[in-house]
């Protein structure tokens, strides 16, 4: 039986208690484990990478040290083959359902200019790109298999997003390896003068601060010259990300979870987190990049120094203000396959940590929950334009650090490949497209709105994430109550309208 090493005190097939209550929590959703201890039993906490804090009164000493012991080695099984998605089989879904949500060929084909390329068919050409992406039709594989060499990771230009209004596109990438002695790359340089289409100028948004761009050319990294990238202007707008972003996390959430605060001391600490400046200038980079396509018609290239974080990160929101698409559910699910997941953020690494854990850091950072945290903002100052709720947000980031599917696991497509996640797990769009499921998802004051929504960034206009942050802390019961009267009201108003217009319909002339 698997584990059953790590199981040191175990009652299978025990019935509880009658009149207990029974909580069901997947074991890699335990962030930390404290023990206390009294005369001859025991209290375990466990802190929730969800956020939640749950304390269990067990008795007996030996019983709880066990149980403190067991729960401490399940949750740091550190093979990705023996998480819960590999045991998980639901009767109402099928393996294959869900893993092919987004097709890349589907996309590129809304442009000539564009091709599908399988130069990393077998993930050899870039570790952290998916087997299929889209490139600039007159650069063949080889010249991608030489800028690949140039850029950090062999993450070369591709195509993150088409904009049809005007036919401009945005790109990403890793830094390029020009090292302290400039090194340059031919077809590097033609890639991005064909990504142009002619046009006169485009925009490299580096999420780097201009110096510490400098610095990282002194050990083989660097940033796009402007003699060398003709047409193409490079803008610093440096995010955060990695120990200092994980280390505002905690802080929120320690500042979130102590009740002796008054207002005016849990206000200094909610800003000395600084998690609604991350939030600013996230949403602010975005912002500029979706500008420079849609104000000024100019091509855009994001990259920090990987490409794997703050690149998507800006990536993925400015698709959001710009595309309608982008904000229905449907939609929102393609661009996270398309940014986040095929593009290769690292979850597994990422995600391995949330805000409780006493585990030394490594390379945990909440990039995507900072993500999602921005889509809420959009969603709050937007409230008619998302067509997915609140409740989304919050089954994304659940599942983004502890889930029964398979769709998070890994860093990268690679990965998920060797391990083959898509033929022995289910994926999560496979259960919230249900219709059952997919219901309590949809935003009921949705309507379609084709425009870009411009979100402000003043600090009045942002507001703390108190669905998430504080959802442990105080009750919803009023403002779930409050959605439920509004989604009744909604779907008994489109009953008239709807037999009105079929009435109308049968009365005009043949």
């Amino acid at each position: 039986m698997e584990f059953s090493e790590l199981i040191k005190t175990a009652k299978p097939g025990g019935d509880g208690e009658q009149g207990t209550v029974e909580l069901w929590l997947l074991i890699r959703n335990v962030d930390a484990v404290e023990k206390r201890f009294a005369s001859s039993s025991g209290t375990i906490t466990l802190k929730c990478k969800d956020l939640r804090v749950l304390q269990l009164e067990i008795p007996g000493m030996e019983e709880c040290l066990n149980i403190a012991s067991s729960i401490e080695a399940l949750s740091s099984v550190e093979s990705v083959m023996m998480m819960y998605p590999f045991f998980y089989r639901p009767h109402s879904m099928k393996l294959e359902q869900g893993w092919h949500l987004y097709l890349p060929h589907h996309y590129y084909q809304q442009t000539s200019a564009w091709r599908l390329s399988s130069v990393n068919r077998d993930f050899a050409t870039c570790s952290t790109y998916p087997s299929a992406i889209i490139v600039p039709a007159i650069v063949d594989d080889e010249a991608l298999r030489k800028i690949a060499r140039f850029r950090q990771g062999g993450r070369f230009p591709v195509l993150s997003y088409y904009h049809k209004k005007n036919q401009t596109v945005m790109l990403r990438s890793g830094q390029p390896l020009m090292g302290p002695n400039k090194k340059r790359c031919q077809e590097d340089e033609l890639l991005l003068k064909a990504a142009l289409c002619g046009r006169a100028r485009g925009f490299v948004i580096d999420t780097r601060s201009a110096q510490a761009a400098k610095q990282a050319r002194m050990t083989g990294g660097g940033s796009e010259p402007k003699a060398a990238y003709l047409g193409w202007k490079r803008l610093h707008r440096p995010l955060e990300r990695g120990r200092p972003l994980q280390e505002s996390f905690m802080k929120l959430v320690e500042a979130c979870n102590d009740p002796s605060l008054g207002m005016d001391r849990w206000l200094s600490k909610l800003e000395s987190s600084k998690w609604l400046s991350h939030v600013k200038a996230a949403l602010s980079t975005a912002c500029l990049a979706a500008q420079c396509m849609e104000r000024e018609e100019a091509c855009v290239l994001v990259h920090g120094a990987e490409g794997t974080d703050t690149t998507l990160l800006v990536t993925a929101l400015a698709q959001v203000i710009l595309d309608p698409d982008c904000r229905t559910l449907v939609g929102f699910q393609h661009l996270l396959e398309r940014e986040w997941i095929q593009a290769g953020h690292p979850f597994h690494l990422r995600c391995a940590h949330s805000a409780y854990s006493h585990a030394r850091l490594k390379q945990e950072a909440p990039v995507f929950l900072l993500f999602l945290d921005c889509v809420g903002q959009l969603g709050r100052q937007f409230p008619f334009s998302l067509e997915f709720s609140e409740r989304l947000l919050l089954a994304l980031f659940e599942n983004s650090y502890a889930s029964a599917y398979g769709t998070f696991l890994c860093n990268s497509e690679k990965e998920r490949s060797l391990c083959k996640v898509k033929e022995t797990t289910h994926s999560l769009w496979s259960w919230l497209n249900q219709p059952n499921q997919q219901k309590e998802y949809l935003n009921p004051l949705y309507s379609y709105n084709a425009l870009v929504i411009w979100p402000s960034v003043e600090p009045q206009s942002l507001q703390l994430w108190q669905g998430l942050f504080l959802q442990w802390i105080r009750s919803s019961q009023y403002l779930d109550e409050a959605w439920a009267e509004i989604q009744r009201l909604v779907e008994g108003s489109k009953t008239p309208r709807t037999n009105g217009a079929a009435h109308s319909q049968r009365l005009l002339p043949h």
